[in-house]
């Protein structure tokens, strides 16, 4: 998703207009890491943070004080959500904006419920970024919230730094082959479903993952919004994004308070798939 680009010491790339700042804050400890900056190259959108309440020196404020001028909160998306002057698609809390989407991909109505069947939701998608997003479930099977995973990809070589990671143990309820329990056998299993009428499923970049966090939404969490993303832990969940600065480590979000960071690919975190956008 990303293209390395070197820049010269004291210079940054322009920030999008009303997008998500905060992650371009993050972007800037990658470029401490890697001594590079992560460059987009596709046009999909960017979901703003969902940051709407304004603050001085010491508090939260309304209207936006004069002395802190231009703050997230009245520019973007979130903004014009707030004024009445966004047009959605779908729902969702903020200028972000998700459609329900059922087990055999049909669209449907807001207050759709989740379940098994060919009509019931099992999907989420983004009608900004265009990424489809698996919701997870509840019942002890394959996609379960409580399940976790080991980072490992030995298929893209060009993504994994020469260090695949770790193939795990049985920390998903026995429902991945010879109880090893990984993000590579996951994504496998979800694309042999056929999850939403798709099986290009993959784990999301860092930043796509990001994309899905409500910076609105206090710890402990989740930062996110639950109605369309319901049983979503407070913890950790791996992206796609291997670390450039150590290639044992992969880059993960952490749902209860919205940062970013990475670990050691052996660590059991959760998983969300997505699939698009790329």
């Amino acid at each position: 998703m990303f293209r390395a680009k070197p820049i010269q010491s004291g210079t940054l790339p322009p920030l999008k207009k009303g997008g998500r700042g905060g992650f371009r804050l993050c972007a800037l400890s990658l470029c401490l890491f890697t001594g590079a900056v992560m460059t987009p190259t596709h046009a999909a959108g960017l979901n703003d943070t969902g940051q709407t309440t304004c603050y001085d020196d010491t508090q939260a404020v309304t209207p936006e004080p004069s002395t802190h001028p231009r703050q997230d909160c009245t520019i973007g998306r979130d903004a014009a959500a707030a004024a009445g002057v966004l047009t959605k698609v779908g729902g969702g809390r903020a200028g972000f904006d998700y459609t329900k989407i059922a087990n055999d991909g049909r669209e449907l109505p807001a207050d759709a419920a989740l379940g098994s069947g060919p009509a019931d939701w099992a999907c989420t998608r983004d009608n900004v970024t265009g990424l489809l997003w698996e919701v997870k479930t509840d019942d002890g099977g394959l996609r379960d919230k409580d399940w976790t995973y080991t980072w490992y990809d030995d298929i893209h070589t060009n993504n994994n730094g020469g260090v695949p990671g770790d193939l795990g143990a049985d920390t998903c309820g026995g429902t991945l082959p010879n109880s090893q329990c990984n993000t590579q056998a996951y994504v496998a299993a979800v694309n042999a479903i056929g999850l939403c009428g798709f099986n290009d499923w993959r784990l999301p970049t860092m930043e796509e993952l990001y994309g899905l966090l409500d910076l609105e939404i206090p710890s402990p969490g989740p930062a996110i919004d639950l109605v369309y993303f319901p049983r979503t832990m407070n913890a950790f969940y791996w992206s796609s994004s291997a670390g450039a600065y150590d290639p044992g480590h992969a880059w993960y979000v952490y749902f209860r308070s919205g940062f970013v960071s990475a670990n050691l690919k052996a660590s059991n975190y959760h998983v969300r798939l997505a699939r698009g956008g790329q």
